[in-house]
């Protein structure tokens, strides 16, 4: 028997509002790689041309195969009015926080946009530091199309980083779990240990004797490859 259709509730009415509201360039945001155990945080930020039509398939990166993210995202690279994309590396994630990592990856995304946007739909988070008007959405990834777009380039972004970096740092199995922590990830920390592109204040990458600083957020995540957050 066939697989029943998924059906998507993304839809663009927080856009429509916003833009009822005099709004012109509304620029969704939305991160991936919170939860990894290696590489970066990744935001990014989108501004969907409203006169053309969503790439057909368009939801939360974490609801599509590989095959679909990087069908829509070479579309939206194509037809979106701007879209930007911003990192954080795992050396500041460790300094700071993953929370105020978080927060400037989206910030150095929004920097880059060109044209700049006039109101921010931003997936659950309010950026204090954007003196824009704004929206957070709860699973606004899920719902808001601006933000599933953003979620969509942010993802394969980072996918992509991780696979360059797995021919760097071939012990780890980057290009297959992009710095998640699988178990096969986990069984290469324990053989080879930490290499430059993980998260040392993270529950998992060192031995509990040896980290300094764990987060509230940096929780391990048992995750296949397709996961986005």
């Amino acid at each position: 028997m066939a697989r029943p259709k998924r059906l998507s509730t993304i839809c663009t009415n927080f856009e429509d509002a916003a833009r009822a509201g005099g709004y012109r360039l509304i620029a969704g945001v939305d991160e991936v790689g919170r939860g990894a155990l290696a590489g970066p945080v990744v935001a990014a930020a989108v501004i969907l041309d409203p006169a053309r039509p969503l790439p057909e398939g368009l939801d939360d990166s974490k609801k599509l195969t590989a095959t679909q993210r990087e069908r829509i995202a070479t579309e939206l690279r194509e037809t979106a009015l701007a879209f930007a994309v911003g990192l954080i590396p795992a050396e500041e994630i460790d300094r700071d926080n993953i929370l105020i990592a978080t927060r400037r990856a989206m910030c150095a995304a929004l920097a880059q946009l060109q044209p700049a946007a006039d109101f921010l739909l931003i997936d659950a988070l309010q950026l204090k530091e954007i003196a824009l008007p704004q929206r957070a959405i709860i699973h606004g990834d899920a719902i808001s199309a601006s933000i599933a777009a953003a979620s969509v380039i942010a993802k394969t972004h980072r996918d992509q980083l991780m696979r360059d970096y797995d021919t760097e740092f071939p012990h780890y199995g980057f290009a297959r779990h992009v710095g998640y922590g699988t178990k096969l990830h986990l069984a290469a920390l324990r053989q080879h240990g930490a290499c430059p592109l993980h998260r040392r204040s993270f529950r998992g990458v060192l031995p509990e004797n040896q980290i300094v600083q764990i987060s509230d957020e940096a929780q391990i995540e048992e995750t296949s490859e397709s996961a986005g957050r």
